[in-house]
């Protein structure tokens, strides 16, 4: 046998050994936990500075007369 045909039927044995677990894989493959992928600290910095640059831009244009 040549190096080239082993290496196919190695391939053709992974292949069927895959296709006789077909639907038995779990629903997914994502850790169930609480893990958010920004921190704590991070989501209220950027809240703080959303907040507060529309209540900045909000003030500003009432004290312009909305000329702003």
């Amino acid at each position: 046998m040549t190096t080239s045909r082993r290496l196919a039927d190695r391939k053709i044995v992974k292949f069927e050994k895959n296709i006789t677990k077909r639907g038995l894989v779990p629903e997914t493959t994502a850790k169930k936990g609480k893990d958010y992928p920004v921190g704590p600290i991070l989501l209220g910095f950027f809240v703080f500075v959303v907040i507060g640059s529309s209540l900045f831009q909000i003030i500003r244009t009432a004290t312009s007369g909305g000329w702003a």
